[in-house]
């Protein structure tokens, strides 16, 4: 933030006490210092568990040390790339850390890609190795002879469960469910000998600076073809040290030293989870719960069974769907002191549903992929308000722009734009792209982050909707979003989408899509309480019933996949 200690900002007054205004992103010289750091302090703590193993800050210093070194015995050099595609397994954080600590910038891969989008990220990324689950080999196979890959190092889903655990394991993925289909890659090593071959290897210790690349992070692509969000050391470090600040109002409170359990149903390729839950544990020494697939409710609930946790970290559609699961109530959570909540829109009322059954209200934040990636988030103790996205974090300043590129008044509807050390400097090789997002005025760079919001005259910010999702209705902006929350609250929905589609009357009409609670709802029954709470301009016009939402891995509703089926309609 620029020129912060001669500012005063509405919103500091509602930070915890103890929350400091600003954080330091020089702390460290790289994220390999607050690695070492973490690593030697929590050394005999758990770091992560997942499948009913543990590992500990220990052992993950141990191999991803060996890690590092086997990449630099391939000859991988400071700065070159690396892919990882797999979901959350032990494998991924031996794999991410083991490639910063030699030097690689990571370049974090949903493993759901198809062929077609890991080709544009494997090429437009220029990554030389991958780590990936052999689940989804056949489709690397199909387009490396098309990228710069080199080295290919395969893991099983239990290779780091121990024996005989990750035998049958293995066995039962590969033989029994039939999820790993039949590969070739000729010269491809396993994540086991890797490790093995790494741990006799010699390692030398990298020299990064602050801005070095650490993550090519790739936005997703649902406004066009996926960008490369550049994110330096120094960046992950701010965001990093602003969350270790903010949760310690929260964390302060564990008793005897006890160390956070930290639930990770957010893959950790998702940049939120990479920050608030991979890295921020090197600063709480908290234990990340690493759920591999948290649309397996039951498996799910099993795991949260096992653990009191202290910290849950998800979205609305993971809440949602857990507090309808028959067996939630089933999960002791006396000890969770933060919900957190991004990604997507927070619906009150689940967010009420949640604090009712678990005693905890969620924490609405805001972040982006290009911002490390948090910006702003309700303050976890005092001024809670749902429906708003927060305050901004430490050192970080939010504004809101108008289309004429001037600053908006408090109430009024603009662009949000946000300055701060962890705003990426770019997107990687797109000084295009980045010159549309980035601009500045006498008090520095500011960051366009396409969604429309208004901040209100105590510098809480709401998000009104996405740029590209607005509904133009007769001349009326309908925002999808406002519409969603409103249905969300009718008893008999489960689930519900906003999208608009072609009207020769009114330029669009709005259309929901439903997943019904109640198996009686009528679309009747739904234009009735549409009627009874939205002015009508604002009224879907259509109703239609699914038994699914389609959703990115992560959990999150997909309107633009629902808005190019009612357009390839209308042709």
């Amino acid at each position: 933030m620029s020129n912060t200690t001669t500012k005063t900002y509405p919103w500091l007054k509602y930070y915890p006490e103890g929350v400091p205004h600003e954080i330091n992103p020089d702390r460290y010289p790289s994220l390999l210092e607050m690695m070492e750091e973490g690593f030697q302090a929590f050394a005999s703590h758990p770091a992560y568990a997942n499948m009913g193993k543990e590992m500990t800050f220990g052992e993950l210093d141990r191999l991803s040390r060996a890690f590092a070194a086997y990449l630099q015995s391939l000859g991988l050099q400071k700065g070159d790339r690396i892919a990882i595609q797999m979901p959350n397994l032990l494998q991924y954080p031996i794999a991410m850390f083991g490639a910063l600590r030699a030097g690689l910038v990571v370049v974090n891969t949903n493993p759901l890609y198809t062929p077609r989008e890991m080709q544009h990220q494997f090429k437009d990324s220029g990554a030389k190795a991958i780590v990936i689950l052999a689940n989804f080999a056949h489709h690397l196979e199909k387009i490396i002879a098309k990228t710069d890959l080199q080295h290919v190092i395969v893991t099983q889903i239990g290779d780091l469960l121990g024996t005989p655990k990750k035998w049958v394991v293995n066995a039962v993925v590969k033989y029994v469910k039939k999820m790993v289909p039949a590969y070739s890659l000729p010269g491809a090593i396993s994540f086991g000998k890797a490790l093995s071959e790494g741990s006799s290897a010699s390692y030398q210790r990298p020299q990064l600076a602050s801005t070095d690349l650490a993550f090519i992070q790739y936005t997703g692509g649902t406004t066009g073809v996926s960008k490369g969000a550049m994110l330096t050391h120094r960046n992950l470090i701010a965001n990093v040290e602003a969350n270790n600040e903010w949760l310690k109002p929260m964390t302060g409170e564990l008793a005897n030293g006890k160390k956070p359990v930290i639930v990770a149903a957010l893959p950790l390729y998702h940049v939120y989870a990479l920050t608030v839950n991979a890295l921020s544990a090197l600063k709480s020494g908290g234990m990340n719960l690493l759920i591999t697939n948290p649309r397996d409710m039951n498996a799910f609930i099993n795991d949260l069974k096992k653990y009191q946790v202290t910290i849950f970290t998800g979205l609305n559609t993971l809440y949602n769907g857990l507090l309808n699961n028959p067996r939630f109530g089933e999960v002791d959570f006396s000890q969770l002191k933060v919900t957190s909540a991004g990604g997507m829109a927070l619906q009150t009322a689940v967010a009420e549903r949640w604090k009712k059954a678990t005693g905890c209200l969620p924490a609405e934040g805001y972040g982006l992929s290009e911002t490390s990636p948090v910006l702003s988030s309700n303050p976890l103790k005092g001024e809670n308000r749902i429906g708003t996205i927060g305050v901004p974090w430490p050192s970080t300043e939010m504004r809101i722009l108008r289309e004429d590129n001037t600053w908006a008044d408090v109430g009024e509807a603009g662009e949000i734009c946000a300055q701060g050390p962890q705003v990426m400097p770019g997107y990687y090789n797109r000084p295009d792209e980045t010159a549309k997002v980035m601009f500045e005025d006498e008090s520095g760079q500011w960051f366009k982050t396409g969604d429309i919001g208004v901040q209100d005259q105590d510098g809480f910010f709401k998000i009104v909707d996405r740029k590209k999702d607005m509904i133009l209705v007769s001349g009326f902006n309908v925002y999808p979003n406002e519409v969603e929350e409103v249905m969300a609250q009718h008893p008999g929905i489960m689930e519900v989408a906003c999208v608009g589609v072609p009207c020769d009357k009114s330029t669009e009409a709005v259309k929901i899509f439903v997943v019904k609670k109640d198996e009686a709802l009528t679309v009747e029954d739904v234009k009735k309480y549409c009627r009874e709470h939205l002015t009508a301009y604002k009224c879907p016009k259509h109703v239609e019933f699914r038994e699914e939402l389609p959703k990115t891995n992560v959990g999150k509703i997909l309107r633009r996949a629902l808005r190019d089926e009612e357009v390839a309609k209308a042709k």
